[in-house]
């Protein structure tokens, strides 16, 4: 484990629309998740719902406004491909059945810069992208394709993205508080050794229960409400 080990940020789930995605959560946890806004750089926008201990859960979707807009960067060039392979024909498909828990994010906390941390060990981190979103502003790991992080081609959003915000306040700090906590995250991989290696080097191991399979890579998190455990996968 690295001297400054990683917390757990948020946790992603992928939908087609806001509205698909929250009604997910709605139904599976009792809560709707609310607030949110747009991502420009990246064409996406989001709903953001209050978990206990720093914690928050993120409903992200393609911006339909913002895809009709921006066909193109400033200086001419094509847009960027959104994160969380949100463009890969893989999760349009998969999101044809529904939302789902597609992700994790770690939170890389001061004196550690992340950006530095990715000059130093960029075959090991992805490349670092600054994001707004309203009052807020972070640095957030984002492979040029938009795909998931990965490490000697194993990742499937097993392993997470890594984020360091630059605003004085987290979304955790504002969200409107919930009676919702993280019991657990786990994962299965088919290639569950490179990921568990990883994770290792990250500092995040403690992070994720992870489990070796023969079938697909897949994330479940389990959530304490006031009526019982529930289920996001």
């Amino acid at each position: 484990m690295t001297a400054h080990p990683l917390r757990l940020d948020h946790l992603v789930i992928s939908a087609r629309t806001l509205d698909e995605g929250t009604q997910y959560i709605a139904d599976t946890l009792g809560v709707a998740p609310a607030g949110g806004g747009a991502h420009p750089l990246m064409r996406t926008h989001n709903r953001l719902l209050n978990l206990w201990g720093g914690v928050y859960l993120e409903v992200i979707a393609i911006d339909p406004h913002a895809a009709s807009a921006a066909n193109a960067q400033a200086d001419g060039s094509a847009p960027r491909p959104r994160l969380f392979a949100l463009d890969d024909p893989a999760t349009h498909a998969r999101l044809e059945n529904g939302p789902y828990l597609s992700h994790w994010v770690a939170r890389v906390e001061r004196p550690k810069r992340l950006s530095t941390w990715q000059t130093q060990y960029p075959q090991r981190i992805a490349p670092i992208v600054p994001m707004t979103r309203g009052d807020f502003s972070w640095s957030l790991s984002v492979p040029d394709d938009g795909a998931f992080p990965a490490w000697q081609g194993a990742g499937n959003g097993v392993l997470p993205s890594l984020i360091q915000w630059d605003s004085p306040q987290h979304p955790s700090t504002t969200l409107p508080a919930t009676s919702l906590a993280l019991k657990a995250l786990k994962a299965v991989h088919p290639q569950a050794e490179l990921v568990s290696a990883q994770l290792q080097w990250l500092g995040a191991a403690h992070l994720l229960e992870l489990q070796p399979t023969d079938g697909a890579a897949a994330l479940v998190a389990e959530l304490e409400t006031p009526d019982g455990l529930r289920t996001l996968k």
